[in-house]
């Protein structure tokens, strides 16, 4: 295969860069190897961009990463580009591909390049973000752009490539800056590899929690309650109040103790706990008496305040709170996703005091917890340990010694992880959790962070064995990360098809005529003293049309009553999961339902 690159000390450089700077290591070719394909996505940036030029000469362009889903490039033009226009523009791109242009790089001056883009206020806003003097571009035939690289060497080897959608984007991410435009595609070495990723689209297309979300009616937006301010809809609050019973008890096994915070707290404490100095951007402020206040946009703060109400012995130790914590966090309009990605959520969220010869055992009975829900809901699984991030508190000396813990502890019982470089919390290093979903899409979802920060921040102390105060380790952590995001997940992992012990309808009753729905009122009845939901389908229309009707909202089970079933009390009973059918009693119904439930144990 081609070289196209070379990989030194984790940095990826194009041959021409390599050259330039007499750089050797690793060579990267062709190979749809994670290195070359960054080479491949940040060349078919450019071709995009160059071909959106050709279409649009008034266009300016901002920045064209590659991202976790392929690349994208925000660009400003006059008139307005949608979804339809993409095929235009592929088709552009496909004719730079077959002119086979070399990718050229040249060095110059910072001066020169202010004198080039000075009527583009784009790309001074770029410049505005590099302090080198000497910066480097790009060419392809007629087109140049500001850039670091690394790029192929030719447009030819750009051949598998697809635009995915359009969106807006603020300029540098500010919501105070104008709005541009952003399209986001998709680019492989191989075609095969192309259309396999296309196909996954396609059903993502169909699984789509927004679309489920409606059909299913499990929650909504409004905007006139605000934006990403999700609305739950019935059905959604039975399957979110399944899910969270569900969970409660697995903490209380497991020795945790519910605890409930306020959702405001006055500003001083978050200015003690850095949150203030380092996360204010992402938090809502108020005035109250004269005070400022700040409502909470994580739970730790609370828990520390609950921990310190009582004197705490070495023996109390491992100490595990745990609450369904309300948080809010300031999302910009345009990174909002359904539930996703909203402005207020639910964390199922806990925060373990121990002592520091504690430490690996607490963090491996969390990775119990979390393998055991994963298995589940038949999730597979990767985890990342997240190293020191540029913002952070606290010493090198804390940051090397809390990452080497967490790792020991991972190796300790032979566990795979990654290395996530600079993506720790700013106040300690952390496991993230990494689900993989049906259609092989990546999500991270539960935390694991280990924290003396805030300990000593707030004065947090135990009773050790010889009688003195010492300060606990803290960790925090979240297995499914949020109830919103992680139900988002789910519904598209399982295509609206939940688990029988957290799906928001459990079984759907079809009386063939009106003397049979007395029956089924019993029947429902009988099941919520069981803890289990169920839906009566006795609307005016034919039975052929209420059954499938029921088949539609995806629930587990279906019961048909007539004649035969009211006298002899017995149920027709249709398991949509296994496509099977059967005639049983009332009470081998109800047997099985509870075995079914009682299997659903985390």
């Amino acid at each position: 295969m081609e070289p196209i690159g070379v990989l030194n000390d984790g940095q990826i450089y194009d041959l021409q860069t390599a050259e330039a700077l007499n750089i050797s290591g690793d060579v990267v070719k062709a190979d749809n190897s994670a290195e070359s394909l960054e080479i491949l996505r940040h060349s078919c940036a450019h071709m995009m961009a160059q071909a959106i030029k050709e279409l649009y000469p008034e266009a300016k362009f901002f920045v064209g990463p590659v991202v976790s889903e392929g690349f994208y490039y925000d660009f400003k033009i006059d008139s307005k580009i949608t979804d339809e226009d993409l095929s235009t523009i592929e088709k552009k791109m496909k004719e730079i591909a077959n002119r086979k242009l070399p990718i050229q790089r040249y060095e110059t001056t910072r001066s020169e390049i202010l004198e080039k883009f000075a009527n583009d206020e784009l790309k001074q806003a770029v410049l505005k973000n590099i302090t080198d003097d000497t910066l480097t571009l790009y060419k392809q035939g007629d087109f140049e752009d500001l850039c670091r690289g690394p790029h192929l060497p030719n447009t030819r080897m750009i051949r598998a490539f697809k635009l995915t959608r359009v969106a807006g984007a603020y300029l540098g991410g500010d919501e105070e800056n104008e709005m541009i435009t952003r399209i986001y595609g998709i680019a492989f070495f191989d075609k095969k590899e192309l259309n396999d990723y296309v196909r996954m689209l396609q059903e993502a297309k169909k699984r789509d929690h927004r679309k489920l979300g409606t059909e299913l009616e499990l929650f909504t937006f409004n905007e006139d309650i605000g934006a990403g301010l999700p609305l739950w809809l019935p059905n959604g609050a039975r399957l979110r109040s399944k899910l969270e019973h569900l969970l409660y008890k697995a903490h209380r096994i497991r020795g945790y103790e519910p605890v409930r915070g306020p959702e405001m707290l006055k500003a001083d404490q978050w200015v003690l706990s850095g949150h203030y100095a380092n996360y204010k951007e992402n938090m809502y402020f108020t005035e109250i008496d004269g005070q400022e206040y700040g409502i909470k946009p994580m739970n730790c703060v609370g828990h520390i305040q609950i921990f310190k109400n009582d004197l705490v012995s070495y023996k109390d130790l491992p100490k595990k709170l745990f609450e369904y914590g309300v948080v809010h966090r300031h999302e910009m309009s345009g990174a909002m996703h359904g539930l996703f990605r909203v402005r207020e959520f639910t964390q199922d969220d806990a925060h373990i005091f121990c002592m520091p010869s504690q430490v690996k055992d607490v963090i491996i009975d969390v990775l119990e917890f979390v393998d055991s829900l994963m298995k589940l809901f038949d999730f597979k699984y990767e985890m990342e340990v997240s190293t020191k991030p540029k913002k952070a508190i606290g010493d090198d000396a804390f940051w090397e010694a809390t990452t080497k813990g967490i790792m020991d502890a991972l190796d300790s019982e032979n566990l795979e992880y990654g290395i996530d470089e600079g993506g720790g919390a700013f106040y300690g290093p952390k496991i993230d959790i990494k689900i993989l979903d049906a259609i092989g899409r990546k999500w991270q979802c539960g935390t694991v962070q280990v924290d003396m920060n805030l300990p000593s921040r707030f004065g947090v102390e135990y009773i050790n064995d010889e009688g003195s105060k010492e300060q606990p380790v803290m960790i925090h952590r979240a297995i499914l990360g949020s109830f919103e995001r992680f139900i988002g997940i789910l519904t598209e992992h399982c295509a609206g098809e939940f688990p029988f012990a957290i799906a928001p309808t459990q079984v759907i009753f079809v009386p063939i005529a009106q003397p049979h729905v007395e029956y089924a009122k019993e029947l429902q009845k009988e099941l919520l003293y069981e803890d289990m939901d169920s839906d009566i389908f006795d609307m005016n229309e034919s039975l052929n049309k209420r059954i499938r009707m029921a088949e539609k909202k995806r629930v587990p089970m279906i019961v048909v009553i007539g004649d035969e079933e009211v006298e002899n009390q017995t149920i027709a009973l249709r398991d949509r999961r296994k496509r099977e059918q059967s005639n049983i009693s009332k009470e081998e119904f109800f047997t099985m339902l509870n075995q079914i439930q009682k299997g659903s144990k985390i």
